[in-house]
C-alpha cells in the first residue's frame, strides 16, 4: 500500500503524528484509524459478495480487478483458448523479412537479365509515335 514511501518520508509522518496529537492521544488515534480501516474492507468484501450472488452462478469466476483494462487485456491474451502464443511464437520477424530482401533481389536480377536492360529511363521524353508538332490548340479548355 505505501510501495512509494522511504524511511525519511515515515519518520516525518510519525513525527508530525506526534506533534499533532501528541504522545498521549496517539495511539487511541492509531486504533481507530486501522478500526475504520478494517470496517471498510469489510463493507467492500461484503458489497463484493453481494454482487456476485445478484450477477448469478454464470458470473461466479467474475473478479473485479478484471474492470481494469490493463488487467483485462493482459488476461485475455495470455488465454490459452485463442492460441495467442502459437501464433506469436511461430511469427518470425526476421525470417519474414529475409524471405521479402530475397524476393526483392531475385526480382531486380531478373529484370537486368531480360532484354534491352529491363529497366526503364525515366530521363529520356517519351517518343510520339506518328506526332512530329505540338498538339493541337484548344481554345474551350483555356
Amino acid at each position: 500500500m505505501f510501495n512509494d514511501i522511504g524511511p525519511l518520508e515515515l519518520v516525518t509522518i510519525i513525527v508530525l503524528a506526534v506533534l499533532v496529537f501528541g504522545p498521549d492521544k496517539l495511539p487511541k488515534f492509531i486504533q481507530d484509524v486501522t478500526r475504520t480501516i478494517r470496517k471498510i474492507r469489510e463493507f467492500s468484501e461484503s458489497a463484493k459478495q453481494d454482487i456476485r450472488t445478484e450477477l448469478g452462478p454464470e458470473f461466479k469466476d467474475f473478479e473485479f480487478e478484471d474492470l481494469d483494462p490493463k488487467t483485462f487485456i493482459r488476461k485475455q491474451l495470455d488465454n490459452e483458448d485463442l492460441g495467442l502464443k502459437e501464433i506469436r511464437n511461430g511469427f518470425d520477424l526476421k525470417k519474414e523479412m529475409a524471405e521479402v530482401t530475397d524476393a526483392v533481389h531475385s526480382r531486380d536480377s531478373d529484370a537486368s537479365s531480360s532484354s534491352s536492360g529491363g529497366r526503364i529511363d525515366m530521363t529520356k521524353k517519351p517518343e510520339d509515335s506518328g506526332k512530329d508538332g505540338p498538339p493541337p490548340f484548344d481554345a474551350d479548355a483555356t
